[in-house]
């Protein structure tokens, strides 16, 4: 590690009035979208699309443009706050540090690691400051504390069932949506999200262009999405994406449409078609609401088309089966031949020398802590090493060993996230120290002892590491920091550091990062985890390995050389198959017991008396989850957040459009102004996430607009959290809509 160098550089054009115009790209979503910054004396005031950008190609989406609103945002949290009785008051950061870094040294030596804890939220994944600062506390602190991150209401099935199947959580396999003819999405909207797990900008025109060479885009769902608008709709019961997958196969075995490459690929094709022979389409029918002759004319197409994929996300991994509905997205693709092959479901390897050996021992070392580490609460494994966040609550406030007593937050607003999120207030208030790192004084960060201000994205040197593997066309950016921090922000991974620098906590992980960053300061520079990113860049696909390869790529070549990005090859390398699965010979494994109880247990699903409906979420083009709710251009036109419902089972409940409603589930209840459409599956009704604002005064557009919390309708009990991966349960949740 060595010093974090912000030079302002990718300047690109100067105005005679001084503004320069800087190359970087946005990091609000997964298509990092490449972005033109004007700057004008120190301070961003505008963002436009960057047209030179080899695969935005001068896309960005609302959201994007409107982030010099965040940056600026007067609301914003810019110098370190300490709750009083009287509200927040402004404290210094020696003030600050000195007085966390003395309780959490208190308490680890009262209680041990196991009293600590950190949330990480989304945001964390598109900053490697902010992933290198959470895994050196929430894991350096020691081996008992708990570490929690949105991927439990996100990611958590998505990587489970890779271990499962490969052996490793990662490499993810994706649709290769460059060269598919059939393209079948289950639970996501990429037209609004832009595509997740799955790094493609202009992903819009990408899934045009499949229709546009003679193929076919089919999305199912339980609502005509903004997607399913624009491609063939097929519309699903809300969290019945297993049964159509499992009748899907059972199509593909009765009629002998095997891909002979999947019995060179894979062990188990012999269970797997014991597994879903009950499941025909005339069985699931009831379950799906999709006719037998649909579901064997779409397995027929999969097993007969050359080249195609099926891809899920987002609704596939937060019903009641998110691992087994997940590993039976990427079972159909094996079946049906379209696994590891060109326009089908492909894995990027990032071509790291060694890259096999790591996933190896990465997957070896989480399927044994998967075997024997248990959660405190709910005695579920861990994914990752992350717990259910679900259980946050009751880690905080049921007693014990392990039990929860200093509780921190970075980039997150778990208050609005995880399911029953007022039990998650009042336990925020009953811990002996909570700390939040982040740009605003949220609905859970108003009920932490300190509120210490981050840098944005374009405060910060950045790459963004997470995505790497998930790219629809290898591609590598990096950008230098465009502005210096407003007001006294920092980089999460600086407060990290200077933190632990200040505890008298002795793991080796702390005393390691305290010398190091102490030989750092002896040089006049910080400690920085930037030389690992630059050594990634330098050994990946294109980069110069060290000086090997003349003109390869470093993290200062793609800052300074090449600001908008570099394509490192038309298409992902497919038959890696290999390479990817860390099981004995390179085969997929598909027999695995907790598949098989999975399947079991869907005959025996149980509806609740009383809640006839069924609720699902849905994206908003202007929001991003919670945090960008206080922005003048994306909150213009009064929004409110409604809930949308069919309109014939509006009538049978003598509803009208506007009206308030009151959601009813078995957990609990909101009020909301309802939606009428006819694009929707009778029976279900769509809530976005992310409303309920009610953080604190520095809030005032978001708090404004208020909105209901949805995941008070959900279930933080344990035996309501996906047994297999710790997944929240967040769509499909039986309701009830009355007159309010």
């Amino acid at each position: 590690m060595s010093s974090n160098c912000n030079s302002y550089s990718n300047v690109v054009q100067v105005s005679e009035r001084g503004a320069e115009s800087k190359v970087t790209f946005c990091r609000i979503c997964e298509p990092l979208c490449g972005m033109i910054a004007t700057v004008e004396g120190g301070k961003l005031t505008a963002l436009r699309p960057d047209k030179d950008h080899p695969l935005s190609a001068g896309f960005a989406c609302q959201k994007g443009i409107a982030f010099t609103e965040v940056v600026n945002d007067p609301d914003r949290v810019t110098t370190p706050l300490k709750r009083t009785a009287d509200g927040f008051e402004p404290v210094s950061w020696d003030a600050a540090l000195d007085d966390i870094a003395a309780r959490l040294t208190e308490i680890h030596g009262r209680h041990g690691s196991g009293a600590l804890a950190w949330y990480m939220g989304n945001p964390a994944a598109f900053s490697y400051s902010h992933l290198f600062a959470a895994m050196a506390f929430a894991k350096g602190i020691g081996g008992d504390s708990h570490f929690f991150s949105s991927s439990t209401q996100d990611t958590s099935s998505r990587l489970l069932a890779n271990q499962f199947l490969y052996g490793a959580p990662f490499p993810v396999p994706i649709p290769d949506l460059m060269r598919t003819d059939l393209l079948v999405v289950f639970g996501a909207n990429p037209v609004v999200s832009h595509g997740s797990f799955l790094t493609a900008p202009r992903i819009k025109d990408r899934m045009h262009d499949i229709v546009k060479r003679g193929g076919r885009v089919v999305v199912v769902d339980p609502r005509r999405s903004e997607t399913a608008a624009q491609f063939e709709w097929l519309g699903i019961t809300p969290d019945a994406d297993a049964y159509l997958l499992l009748s899907i196969l059972q199509v593909l075995f009765a009629e002998g449409l095997v891909s002979a490459r999947a019995e060179v690929q894979a062990d188990g094709l012999g269970w797997l078609r014991a597994q879903s022979a009950s499941f025909s389409p005339e069985a699931t029918h009831r379950h799906t609401g999709i006719e037998p002759d649909t579901v064997r004319t779409l397995a027929r197409d999969l097993a007969a088309t050359e080249r195609a994929a099926v891809y899920g996300r987002l609704g596939t991994c937060v019903g009641r089966n998110g691992t087994l509905t997940t590993y039976l997205l990427d079972a159909v693709n094996l079946v049906a031949g379209n696994l590891d092959t060109p326009g089908g479901s492909v894995f990027s390897t990032l071509g790291i020398p060694g890259q096999k050996w790591g996933s190896l021992a990465m997957g070896a070392s989480l399927r044994r802590s998967y075997r024997t580490k248990r959660t405190r609460v709910g005695d579920l494994p861990l994914v990752i090493g992350a717990e259910p966040a679900a259980f946050m609550a009751k880690e905080i406030t049921t007693p014990g060993l392990r039990q929860v007593k200093a509780m921190f937050v970075g980039a997150g607003n778990p208050v609005l996230s995880v399911p029953n999120g007022a039990e998650l207030e009042q336990a925020l208030d009953a811990t002996d120290l909570s700390v939040g790192l982040d740009l605003y004084v949220n609905e859970t960060t108003a009920h932490c002892d300190y509120v210490l201000p981050v840098t944005t994205m374009y405060e910060r040197d950045d790459f963004a590491v997470t995505f790497q593997m998930f790219q629809a066309t290898p591609f590598r950016q990096a950008t230098d920091a465009l502005v210096a921090p407003r007001g006294q922000a920092r980089t999460e991974w600086d407060i990290i550091v200077d933190l632990i620098s200040r505890t008298q906590v002795r793991t080796p992980v702390f005393v390691a990062l305290r010398l190091a960053a102490k030989r750092a300061a002896r040089r006049g520079k910080r400690l920085s985890p930037r030389p690992m990113i630059d050594m990634m860049i330098r050994m990946a696909d294109g980069g110069d390995r060290f000086g090997l390869r003349r003109g390869g790529l470093t993290f200062r070549r793609l800052a300074e050389q090449h600001p908008h990005g570099v394509v490192v090859a038309p298409n992902i390398r497919t038959g890696v198959l290999g390479e990817v699965v860390v099981y004995p010979k390179g085969r997929i494994r598909l027999e695995h017991e907790d598949i098989a109880s999975e399947i079991g247990a869907l005959s025996g699903r149980a509806e609740p008396d009383g809640y006839p409906l069924r609720m699902i979420g849905m994206r908003e083009p202007r929001s991003e989850n919670s945090w960008l709710h206080n922005s003048p251009l994306l909150m213009r036109g009064n929004r409110i957040q409604r809930a949308l419902m069919h309109t014939e089972d509006a009538a049978m409940r003598h509803l009208a459009e506007g009206d308030a409603v009151r959601v009813r589930s078995p957990y609990g209840q909101i009020e909301i102004s309802l939606s009428l459409t006819d694009d929707i599956v009778r029976g279900t009704v769509a809530i976005p996430h992310g409303w309920g604002h009610k953080g604190s005064g520095r809030w005032r557009i978001a708090n404004q607009a208020g909105g209901a919390n949805v995941n008070q309708l959900m279930s933080s009990d344990p035996a309501d959290v996906e047994a297999l991966a710790g997944m929240s349960w967040l769509t499909g949740v039986p309701v009830q809509v009355e007159p309010r």
